[in-house]
C-alpha cells in the first residue's frame, strides 16, 4: 500500500472526529494505528474507546496539560512546548521505524502556529516518512505548505456552533 497524506483543518467540528473515524476504519482493516495527541490532556470518550483497541490501535499524549494555552504562565507554556516536542518526537520516531501503518497528528497544526514544533520539521517528516505510511495530520489554520505536500485536504467548516448560544461542551458528544 502507498502510504498518502490527509489534512482535517477548518475552523469546524469534527477534525479529530474524522481523523479517529479513519483510524478505527484502518484498525478494523487490520492495519496498527497510532494517534498522538498535541495540546490535548483531558480525557474524552474516544480517548477511552480508544484504549480498548491497544495493542494495534495506540493513543500517545501527555496528560499534564489541562489547561488552554491563553490561560498559561510563561512558565507552563515553556513546558508545553517541551511536551509537544517530545510528543512531536515520537511520533517521528514512530513515522520513520515503520512501527504504524496509520499515524495521526491530532492537533499538529496548533502546535505549530503556536510554535511549539516546527513548521520546518514536518515538512521534513512529510517528505522523508517511509512510502508505505499513511499519515493524518489536523487542526485549524493548515499552513499552505503543508496543503501543497498533502495527498487529501479535508476543511471543515463552521456554520452554526452550540457554543453561541452558550451551551458548552458536553460529554460523549463534544468531549
Amino acid at each position: 500500500m502507498t502510504g498518502l497524506v490527509h489534512i482535517y483543518t477548518g475552523n469546524g467540528k469534527g477534525k479529530t472526529t474524522a481523523a479517529v473515524g479513519l483510524g478505527v476504519r484502518a484498525y478494523g482493516r487490520g492495519l496498527k494505528v497510532l494517534l498522538v495527541q498535541f495540546l490535548k490532556g483531558t480525557v474524552t470518550g474516544e480517548i477511552n474507546t480508544l484504549k480498548l483497541l491497544e495493542p494495534d490501535f495506540m493513543v500517545y499524549r501527555n496528560d499534564e496539560i489541562k489547561k488552554f494555552i491563553w490561560n498559561m504562565t510563561p512558565e507552563e507554556k515553556e513546558k508545553a512546548k517541551k511536551i509537544q516536542q517530545d510528543i512531536f518526537n515520537y511520533a517521528k520516531d514512530s513515522v520513520m521505524e515503520c512501527k504504524r501503518d496509520l499515524v495521526i497528528m491530532d492537533e499538529i497544526m496548533a502546535a505549530i502556529k503556536l510554535k511549539f514544533i516546527e513548521l520546518q520539521d514536518v515538512i521534513d517528516l512529510i517528505k522523508n516518512k517511509p512510502n508505505n505510511i499513511e499519515l493524518v495530520l489536523t487542526g485549524r489554520d493548515a499552513p499552505a505548505e503543508l496543503i501543497e505536500l498533502a495527498d487529501y485536504v479535508s476543511e471543515i467548516k463552521a456554520i452554526k456552533h452550540p457554543m453561541e448560544k452558550g451551551i458548552k461542551a458536553r460529554i460523549g458528544i463534544e468531549s
